[in-house]
């Protein structure tokens, strides 16, 4: 394991409740080819009051060690899982998500897998900009997918 040196950890309540809010989300979409790969290119914003910035989630379980060697989907289906536990602990959902960052070692095998992402965010009916950049590595050698989100609420 590399040591990132001291840090320290603030922490608040865990028993964050679902919030609702009178956020509103209005697509900007000059074109219409980014729809077709699941997000929009820009969102206009009204009515939040609550800005979370998640920093990149990786496959990585309970302690920080890499899950599923080599397995880009697998990896992918838990970086969401961990994207998910860190919005809800914050009272947020993926409906929340404005903005999203993705890194992967091989954008093609990740692209292979996108339909993942779609199975995460469709149902709240999102299609966050987003960016995806292909990286040599990632921090901790083995991992292959990481995704950063911006949420509001």
């Amino acid at each position: 394991m590399t040591d990132f040196g001291t840090v320290s950890i603030y922490t608040v309540s865990s028993k964050a409740k679902q919030e609702t809010c009178n956020m509103e989300r209005k697509a900007v979409n000059p074109w219409d080819w980014s729809i077709k790969l699941g997000y929009n290119q820009a969102e206009i914003i009204d009515g939040a009051t609550r800005q979370l910035i998640c920093a990149g989630q990786t496959g990585v379980d309970r302690e920080g060690n890499p899950l599923h060697p080599g397995d880009m989907r697998g990896q992918i289906g838990a970086a969401l899982d961990n994207l998910e536990a860190v919005l809800k602990h914050a009272g947020m959902n993926l409906s929340n998500v404005v903005k999203l960052g993705v890194f992967a070692t091989d954008v093609d095998e990740a692209l292979k897998n996108f339909d993942l992402m779609g199975m995460r965010f469709g149902p709240h009916q999102v299609a966050p900009p987003m960016t995806l950049l292909g990286v040599t590595r990632l921090a901790i050698p083995g991992l292959l997918f990481e995704i950063e989100a911006t949420a509001l609420a």
